[in-house]
Formats: C-alpha cells, structure tokens, sequence
C-alpha cells in the first residue's frame, strides 16, 4: 500500500512538469523584474530569447559566475540582440529565494549581463518548462520555438577549472541557428542543483 502510494506521488509530482522539447513551441508566460515591471515571453516575438535559470547559492551556479563563465556569454549574446531572461523559481524560504532588494545586490556583485532577471517563486513557469535544475538553459527562436533545451555545456564537474575544455551548447546553438544551421545538439541532460519549488 505504501510503494503504492509512493508510486502514484511520484508519477504526481513528474506529471507536474511539462516536457518541453526542441522545435516545439516555446510556452508563453509572464512574470515580473527586479522592479516589478510585467514581461511576457510573447513581447519578444522577433528576437532570440535565452532562459537561464538561476540561484545564486547553487555550487553549479556560482561555477559559471565565479569563474565569468556565465557573463561573459550573457554579453557576447545580448551584443547581438539576444534577450537573456535569467529566472528564479526558488520558493520563499528555500535556498536561493531572494527579495528584490537583495537580489538587486547580487546582480551587481556578479557583474551579470542578463537582460532581466525575473521572479517565480510559485515555480509556475519553472515547471511550466520542465526546468529542474540550475543552471538549466533554453533557446528560443524568433518565431517562438525551442531551439535547445538541457545543460550549458558538457561538464559537469562543479569546478570550473573545466570550463575552457567544456563544449558549450548554448553558445553553439546560438551561433548555428543565429546563422540559419542545423543545431548539433539540440537537447541534453541538465546538471546542476535541483530547483527548489515549493
């Protein structure tokens, strides 16, 4: 009775998560900034949108913008148009979860170059994408369909000594469909730490 009950919890909890895949549309959502202005995935029909997800005590995390890692893509891509739409789904009271305020602070700290960093602490957008750990990375094209979903690149290792060996899929899927290529690898499994819903 117990595994049963366990197995129909689980099956629950995995039927929460929607399972976004590469050439399928990119669910639109809404969700607010720092300064709690409203931004919709549909306002930035048109341009390339990167979703990263965030939280800024996860090892994983702070491999990418320990090292600048994670920054300095921001900037080579938002140079070029790109929309970088950093999202915390961490829950009030669970590692991560920040107020405005403080998470003002630690935007300028990481020297971040994401266009916006937006809040879901009700995780409804988070599990609307199925993102389940962090970093967990998705592409987006003009026309509003997935272009890559899954790990920011090949490693990993949560030390970023391996970064400059690492293959990054982001990156490569951006530079290739940006220049109307196939994409080589258009899906992968995300590393990192779990997101912490609620």
């Amino acid at each position: 009775m117990k595994h049963l009950l366990f197995s129909s919890l689980l099956l629950l909890s995995l039927s929460a998560f929607a399972d976004v895949k590469p050439k399928s549309d990119a669910p639109n959502f809404k969700l607010n900034d720092l300064a709690g202005k409203e931004h919709a995935l549909s306002d930035f029909k048109g341009k390339w949108v990167v979703l990263e997800w965030f939280n800024k005590d996860c090892p994983y995390v702070k491999k990418h913008y320990g090292s600048s890692n994670m920054q300095s893509l921001q900037k080579t891509f938002t140079d070029k148009g790109v929309v970088w739409l950093t999202i915390n789904s961490s829950a009030k009271g669970e590692q991560g979860y920040q107020e405005a305020a403080d998470a003002e602070k630690t935007i300028k700290e990481l020297k971040a170059n994401q266009s916006f960093l937006l809040t879901d602490a009700s995780g409804s957008v988070g599990r609307l994408y199925g993102a389940k750990t962090t970093p967990h990375m998705f592409v987006i094209s003009p026309e509003q369909k997935i272009v890559y979903a899954g790990a920011i690149d090949d490693n990993s290792a949560a030390d970023p000594a391996v970064i400059p060996q690492s293959k990054n899929y982001v990156a490569e899927a951006l530079n290739a469909a940006m220049a109307g290529k196939a994409v080589a690898v258009a899906t992968s499994r995300p590393y990192g730490c779990n997101v912490k819903y609620k």
